[in-house]
């Protein structure tokens, strides 16, 4: 009998899901960066083996939430671990248990729900300091497993996977074997061009930027015509993202353009323009374009 289901990766920002996620699937389906909060919306990377289809489920690091997006941020991520048959706690070894981390593991404790701990970036700390981050975590909730991995170079990824194997329920496969997310192309594009805008620029200028794609043909030539726009929340922010006689803008989208060839295995046209639009993070349509729902309440 077949096995399915999904695993949700939660934890604080810049615990490493992302990364986990594309190294698990062997595929680039979520955004990564040095900033925290780069990931906004739910990612699903599926992961064949054997006669178990693994689903994991990407979701945005847990913040206190200021802005109307934010807030569709951290409830997209409780949705994902709500919903999540196996639930996997990241956390960031070399940070530690930080007041994020504390409030995540005791909110999900009073749910009852059951956790398995996966500290992460174990290749960056000393082997002796992961045993007393591990009790420290024992005393705030009881967890069914811990795994010691970094996601980074693949250390102790298949015991992780062999875990997830055996906890999930019997049952048909959710997705064709060869697929491999659920991300559609239109969103793939722009998260691509806000990688490389969280990559290229600094401070607050990528929390205050948004993409969406207006336009994703297929050309006759088997070519892609992406058309894109960026939406920042200041003036300031579009002249740095434009640069110099355009030098900024130009390299954003060289690198998302090479990136998205890579990607979708084609030829691809990428334009891109900045447009300043105060309060996006605030605007409904906004939120949605991003792949989130509108935050209740």
């Amino acid at each position: 009998m077949s096995r399915c289901g999904f695993i949700a990766l939660i934890g604080a920002p810049n615990a490493g899901k992302s990364t986990l996620l594309n190294k698990l699937t062997g595929a680039k389906l979520s955004i990564v960066s040095p900033k925290a909060q780069t990931t906004r919306a739910r990612v699903l990377g599926i992961l064949v083996r054997d006669d178990t289809q693994m689903i994991f489920v990407d979701t945005p690091g847990i913040f206190s939430p200021k802005r109307r997006l934010d807030q569709a941020m951290v409830e997209a991520a409780w949705n994902g671990a709500g919903e999540a048959d196996i639930l996997l706690l990241l956390l960031d070894a070399k940070k530690g248990l930080t007041s994020d981390v504390r409030e995540i593991v005791t909110k999900l404790a009073e749910r009852g729900a059951k956790i398995a701990l996966v500290l992460n970036k174990i290749d960056l700390v000393e082997r002796q300091n992961l045993l007393p981050l591990v009790q420290s975590m024992t005393q705030i909730a009881i967890f069914e497993r811990v795994f010691m991995i970094s996601a980074q170079t693949g250390d102790g990824i298949e015991e992780l996977l062999t875990f997830c194997m055996g906890k999930l329920p019997e049952g048909v496969f959710l997705y064709p074997e060869d697929e491999m997310t659920d991300v559609p192309d239109r969103l793939l594009a722009a998260e691509i061009v806000r990688e490389q805008i969280f990559l290229q620029t600094r401070d607050e200028v990528p929390y205050g930027t948004t993409v969406e794609t207006e336009s994703f043909k297929e050309q006759k030539n088997g070519s892609i015509r992406i058309e894109a726009v960026i939406y920042v929340a200041r003036e300031g922010h579009k002249a740095i993202l434009i640069g110099a006689r355009g030098a900024r803008i130009k390299e954003i989208g060289s690198r998302a353009r090479r990136e998205l060839e890579r990607l979708l295995e084609t030829k691809v046209d990428l334009f891109l323009r900045v447009v300043e639009r105060p309060g996006w993070d605030e605007e409904a349509a906004r939120i949605r374009a991003a792949g989130l729902e509108l935050p209740r309440g």
